[in-house]
This record gives C-alpha cells, structure tokens and sequence, in this order.
C-alpha cells in the first residue's frame, strides 16, 4: 500500500484498543493535519476464545497475528499494539518502527472490599489472566487462591463486581488510558510484583519496505522508552521469547545508565530466579541479553525446561 493522504491503522476491536489507535490517530494529525487516518477494527482469535487461558491457546501472540496479515495483504498501512502482546521475534516482513511514550507499567490492584493486597483474607480468590502474576502472587501470597480471569477490561471488572473474584491484578496503563483510574485501589511497586516485558509500551508495525511510513512515524518515538523496551524485549527473546511463560523484565533509565530487572518463576511461585544489570543506556540490548543468560546460569533453565502448555 503505497503511502498517500490517507492512513489506515490496524487494530483490535476492543475498548482499550480502539483507545490507543485513536491516540495514535490524534497525534499523527497534530503532525500531518493535511492526511486523513481511519481505523480498521479486527477481532482476533484472542479476543474470541476467552474461555481458556492463553497460555493453552497460544499466548498473547493471539492478538496480533490477525492484525499482522492485514499489513502484508496492504489492506492497512500500520498496526498499533500493547508491545507487551507482541512476541520477541517478529517476522522478517515486518517490524516495530516506533515505540511511543510509556505510560504507567506497574500493575493495578482493584477490589471492592480490600484497599490492598496485603489485607486479602486467606482463601481469598484473585484473578489474573498472566502466568507471571501468577506465580509472583503465589510465592508472596501462598494463601490466596489465584483464579484465571479472562475478557477484556470491562468484562474482568463486571466479573469482580459479580463476585466471583475478591479482588483482581490488571495492568495500571490500560485502566488509565481508558479513565477507569478510580477502580484501582493499589498501584503495586514493581519491586513486589514485576511488570510484564514492555508493559505500558505501544508499538507503531509496519511492512520492513514501507520506508515511507517508517519516516512519517519515526515523530511518534521516545528514544527513553525505545531503549528500556529494547533491553526487556531482548532479555525475553534469550530466553525463548515466548509471552506464555512467567518471565518478567522492567528496565528504568538512571542518566546515561540504564538498570535492567528480571525474572523467571515456576507456576507454582515455588521458584523464582531474579537478577538485575546495570550498564549504558547505548547497550540497552546487549544489556537484556547478558541478565538473560545470568537468570539462565543461576537455575533459570531448568525452570524454563520444566514449563510445558
């Protein structure tokens, strides 16, 4: 699809999704008042099967396969994703040519009865879609009962206002952008739970041969979040890049430095192996893949080869 005055941005269909596509719509016309930019709205396979976990289904690669056919078919000229869903390694045809300003990426904690985690009973049940929240409540909340919770946002609050849930873990950013900042009771640091790899983070995708669009985008990147998102994203992709499994990386920008966390953890909570980098912001990737192969060193492989969907 050669580039004209008109823009078509692919993207799911949901109410957070439709949120971050007509963010990017907005800002791409404070700089190019002069296009128009549409929307194309995809249910992907992700978005249909909400009845079994992802893990079992194919993970949060789900949520952007669909969308990727509609670049290389040129029915779209780019897609907008929670980076976060986005697998490590991306198809040669393709690529992510912008990753705009991070919103907030620590998880939420929204109840109807607790103000936090630390007052949930015994017993008390807990829902969360992400085996990495899982397994990091497990080990700190050994008795709590974490249940799957599945659906888009507003689905996952309706089935904690029903009361199958006594509380549930979502991510801070989504229920930010779309305003629902009230339900949230506890931001948890990301020193207690930590974030998902590229959590907070939208990606712009592209066809590799769209020079074009690579240029009028490259408006929309914050080179702070590109590099934090890049270390996270290759620490993932070391250690297999698959989003199905508890692994966890969140990298902060301390001057010219960057430090890096990360995690792996059994389902269970049993086992958790953490460690951190620290070194220049210039070797963000390089930094990502070295606290990958020390997780790995220290037990992290053994975790990984035990992890079976």
């Amino acid at each position: 699809m050669s580039l004209s005055k008109k823009i078509v941005i692919a993207t799911r269909a949901s109410k957070l999704a439709l949120w971050q596509a007509e963010y990017v719509r907005n800002n791409l016309l404070l700089f190019y008042p002069e296009y128009s930019v549409d929307l194309l709205t995809i249910i992907t396979k992700g978005d249909r099967f909400l009845d079994t976990s992802l893990s079992k289904i194919g993970g949060k690669g789900l949520f952007v396969k669909e969308i990727e056919k509609s670049l290389l078919d040129n029915v779209a000229d780019l897609a907008v994703h929670s980076m976060k869903d986005v697998p490590a390694d991306i198809q040669n045809d393709l690529e992510i040519c912008s990753i705009m300003h991070r919103e907030d990426p620590r998880d939420a904690f929204i109840s109807n009865t607790c103000f936090s985690m630390d007052e949930l009973m015994p017993g008390s049940v807990i829902g969360t879609s992400s085996l990495r929240r899982e397994s990091q409540i497990k080990n700190l909340f050994p008795e709590l009962i974490v249940k799957s919770l599945r659906g888009n946002l507003d689905t996952r609050l309706n089935k904690l206002d029903s009361g199958d849930y006594d509380a549930i873990i979502l991510a801070s950013a989504g229920l930010k952008r779309i305003g629902y900042n009230a339900r949230i009771k506890q931001y948890i640091d990301s020193d207690v739970i930590l974030p998902a790899v590229a959590q907070g983070a939208l990606g712009l995708q592209i066809r590799s041969d769209r020079d074009d669009m690579r240029a009028l985008l490259s408006v929309l990147s914050c080179v702070d979040t590109t590099a934090c998102v890049s270390a996270e994203r290759s620490f993932l992709r070391m250690l297999g890049g698959s989003c199905q499994f508890p692994i966890a990386a969140y990298a902060t920008l301390i001057g010219n430095n960057l430090l890096l966390k990360g995690l792996v953890a059994s389902v269970d909570g049993n086992n958790i192996i953490k460690s951190e980098i620290f070194g220049p912001v210039s070797t963000a990737a390089d930094l990502g893949e070295a606290l990958a192969h020390d997780i790995l060193s220290k037990g992290g492989d053994k975790i990984l080869n035990s992890l079976s969907f």
